[in-house]
């Protein structure tokens, strides 16, 4: 049975609409990823847009729980319910059908669909609920309602909103196999699972807690897949399911060893995060150090290091991509289409993992010698810097050992490291937007984009927003403010395309356009009184033609970038500008000069070829028969608008673009590089800003020309090199001729040199006097401009290491440094105190060698 699409299908028969899954990634500036099933309905459900035409949904939302309040990572692999990624189904109301039904449709949908026994369902309500009991005991006995508190059986949204009683249904899995102490109705045993949550928003609290009734209350519901295919498949662990019994089966293939349940809690943590891992990589999360990209990061080098504890010491976790993509595939097509490039990504990751994590497990292992109760904040800093260990990974290795972590330490050392990283990443990155949005979308609806004809248009001004996007009736001179036209020639900001500039004729200045909730909104800087009702000639800016090569550009690009560098390319982000184009796209490894220039030279060639662009609306389903490109995560209607180029690229795109490819001008790549493990990032110019790129290229081909002063510029840099090679051979030669007198002293039968070395190079001085002596301990210092360069070494002199050596004098000049035993080299920036760093070193080496 597939109880997705039963679930779905149920309530189409109830006259819901089937909503897609929204991508991970929410649009919400307060969440890191979608962690709920109404997470899309949110702007719905607090009243900031209006309810849709069919106040009935349902969906089977994408969900990822790795992070912020809702973070159930820790718990992954060790109990039977717990997962990062999981799919919810629910059925929502906004404002129409209320308790009744939704618990009517529960059980209906239980029992009569799914076909649970009626005796092992319990139902729990709020303890105030009379109502909801009552809607109950048509269906259950009450000996079968348990009434708690808000704790199990109160939601709210925030501090203040929505908020209200809800309703939880759960399967009796029976005393057999569970029979601890937690294990009766409302304890925290498995035994009686929870399945379904109805929740019925009656309530909005204010921010002084009372709370009224709702004039339409809502439903909302969540009900776990994981969960409920695995009580139709008998199985008491999700993992013992169809959903992930064919990924365990793979790990156990790959590396030899049987799974069994009670000793398998790292093959559970590999099925649950490649899932994760892949529908991430696959919606466009990318592999970073801040942000979303670290959440993706930690989870799949967490279920690397669960590899390593089975015995995998290579790259494993991309071979069971094929494996998810045949569970999931057909409900989610966009995992096949991606998986090629998901594997590359994974594996990259994967290898750079592995290539570090011996040597931190040995560190790790190290201080566990050291390490009675609670385990070194540095180290566990060390493990996270320097070999790539996120704290949870470490707080996961000491889970097994029952040990704590100085999180305090380990924090105050992020925090020095951020400081001087300038790089704290606070919430989604995104800004926030509240405002009167659905008094404009219940009085107007949305509004007209004209700018695909014209960029010029007398229209009419419906709305405005002051800068706190509340409603105004005017916005005086001096102000900023938003503008809602009846119909508007500026693009919203979308798709990787800039939002438009421009002017309302004699009123004000348009310095962006953004879509909110659908609103096509100009931001203002007001020269004149602007009211509603105004009518008004807009103006957009010229750039808008440069914008538009840049787009068109980056449409060939694409194509291009699939016939040079492989079908593998997948869009991973891009911008368009008036002075430049960014496509960042998936690519295991550096794109070759020569392949860049064979892109070049493609895109100018599509340019030339003078291609006229025709642009056509059709079915979703039909545009992608025809072949378009899509890029996911962009919400698609049932129409969409597909921008062809000839045979050269045909893509869906909302966008605007020249009418003909040569009006691109020329097309020059000024820039290639890595964005993250797996995706590589071109950067290029067109129109004017290509003319005003070669005019500077030229300029900088003419100052050097001057400075070689050769008009034959590889002539005059070869004549050059020749120069430095002879001075270089002559200073060789004169600092050899100078004999530097170095002094000795024995301690201990070790010949220790602590000295200031005025010219020639310290590390081949410490070779030199290395050659020299049997047991040497060796620092030399040298002054070069304003900094200091120190360099220690040590032959033969057990007790003393070169590295802390030089860890303890460092700081005295101001700077720091560290290395091998034998060798280690740092530098300082106060060369005033190197006599006291002298004096130092020698105090501090005698004490080592006495």
């Amino acid at each position: 049975m597939d109880i997705r699409e039963e679930f779905l299908k149920f309530f189409e028969s109830k006259n819901h609409e089937r909503v897609a899954s929204a991508p991970l990634v929410p649009d919400d500036a307060t969440l890191l990823f979608n962690n709920a099933g109404m997470v899309p309905f949110k702007s719905i459900f607090t009243g900031e847009i209006p309810a849709p035409h069919n106040p009935r949904a349902t969906s089977c939302q994408t969900c990822l729980r790795a992070g912020g309040k809702h973070n159930d990572l820790e718990n992954v692999g060790h109990t039977a319910r717990h997962h990062t990624f999981f799919e919810m189904l629910g059925n929502f109301s906004f404002g129409n059908y209320f308790k009744e039904d939704a618990i009517d449709y529960a059980w209906e949908f239980i029992t009569e669909v799914i076909k649970l026994p009626k005796e092992k369902l319990w139902v729990t309500v709020h303890e105030s609920d009379d109502e909801a009991e009552q809607l109950w005991l048509k269906h259950v006995s009450i000996d079968r309602i348990m009434r708690l508190g808000d704790k199990d059986n109160f939601w709210q949204m925030g501090d203040t909103g929505p908020c209200g009683p809800c309703s939880e249904i759960f399967y009796d899995q029976g005393a057999e196999e569970f029979s601890g102490p937690e294990d009766y109705m409302g304890g925290d045993g498995d035994r009686f699972l929870e399945i379904w949550n109805l929740v019925f928003m009656q309530y909005e609290r204010s921010a002084d807690g009372t709370m009224r009734e709702l004039p339409k209350p809502s439903i909302d519901t969540g009900m776990g897949l994981e969960r409920v295919v695995a009580i139709k498949e008998g199985k008491t662990s999700n993992y013992g399911s169809s959903l992930f019994m064919p990924i365990i089966n793979k790990v156990q293939e790959l590396i030899g060893k049987e799974y069994t349940y009670a000793t398998g809690a790292s093959y559970r943590v590999i099925a649950d995060h490649i899932r994760t891992s892949l529908f991430l990589l696959a919606q466009g999360t990318n592999f970073s150090n801040e942000g979303r990209g670290y959440v993706l990061r930690r989870i799949l080098r967490r279920a690397v290091r669960h590899g390593y504890l089975l015995g995998f010491r290579e790259p494993f976790m991309f071979k069971l991509v094929d494996i998810v993509v045949g569970i999931m595939g057909k409900e989610y097509d966009y995992l096949a289409q991606k998986a090629d490039a998901v594997k590359e990504q994974i594996e990259l990751e994967e290898a750079r993992f592995f290539k570090t994590i011996e040597s931190g497990i040995e560190l790790f292992e190290e201080e566990l010698k050291n390490t009675k109760e609670i385990f070194s904040g540095e180290v566990a800093f060390k493990l996270y810097d320097t070999f790539g260990f996120p704290l949870d990974l470490t707080e996961d290795m000491l889970k097994s050992e029952n040990l704590g972590l100085d999180t305090e330490k380990f924090e105050a050392l992020m925090l020095e490291q951020r400081t001087r990283a300038k790089a704290a990443w606070k919430g989604s990155g995104d800004e926030a937007t509240q405002g009167d949005f659905k008094v404009l979308l219940e009085n107007f609806g949305e509004n007209v984009f004209v700018g695909y004809e014209m960029t010029s248009h007398t229209t009419k001004v419906l709305a405005l927003l002051d800068a706190s996007f509340k409603t105004a009736q005017k916005l005086e001179a001096g102000e900023r403010g938003w503008v809602l036209l009846e119909e508007t020639p500026f693009y919203a900001e979308s798709g990787g395309q800039c939002g438009d500039i421009g002017l309302i004729e004699d009123f004000a200045k348009v310095v962006e356009t953004k879509k909110f909730f659908g609103l096509n909104m100009s931001e203002l800087e007001v020269s004149k009184t602007l009211s509603i009702g105004d009518s008004v000639v807009c103006n957009v800016d010229i750039s808008r033609s440069e914008i538009t090569k840049h787009h068109s550009a980056t449409h060939l690009l694409h194509a291009v970038l699939f016939d040079v560098l492989g079908d593998h390319i997948s869009q991973a982000g891009s911008l368009v500008e008036a002075n430049r184009l960014r496509f960042d796209f998936s690519h295991p490894k550096g794109v070759t000069p020569e392949e860049l220039s064979e892109i070049e030279r493609r895109v100018n060639y599509e340019v030339l070829r003078a291609l006229p662009t025709t642009t056509e609306v059709m079915s979703i389903e039909n545009a992608k028969k025809s072949g378009a490109k899509a890029q996911f995560g962009e919400k698609y209607g049932d129409e969409v608008r597909v921008v062809s180029f000839a045979d050269a690229s045909v893509e869906f795109c909302g966008g605007v673009h020249v009418s003909n490819t040569a009006n691109i001008g020329s097309f020059i790549i000024t820039k290639e590089s890595g964005v993250s493990a797996g995706v590589r990032r071109i950067e290029a110019v067109c129109g004017n800003a290509a003319y005003n790129y070669f005019v500077g290229q030229r300029q900088i081909l003419l100052d050097a020309q001057s400075e070689v002063k050769n008009l034959d510029l590889m002539a005059g840099i070869a004549r050059l090199k020749s120069t430095v090679a002879e001075l270089k051979s002559e200073l060789k030669e004169a600092q050899g001729s100078i004999k530097i007198e170095i002094k000795t002293q024995d301690i201990n039968g070790v010949a220790v040199v602590v000295a200031e070395l005025t010219n020639g190079d310290i590390k081949e001085k410490i070779d030199e006097l290395k050659n020299q002596n049997e047991k040497l301990c060796a620092m030399l210092f040298q002054i070069k401009d304003d900094k200091v360069l120190i360099a220690a070494g040590v032959k033969g002199a057990d007790a003393a290491k070169a590295g802390e050596w030089i860890k303890n004098i460092a700081p005295i000049l101001g700077g720091g440094g560290g290395g091998r035993p034998d060798f280690a080299q740092a530098g300082g920036k106060d060369a005033s105190k190197l006599p006291e760093a002298k004096e130092a070193s020698l105090a501090y080496i005698t004490g080592i060698l006495s």
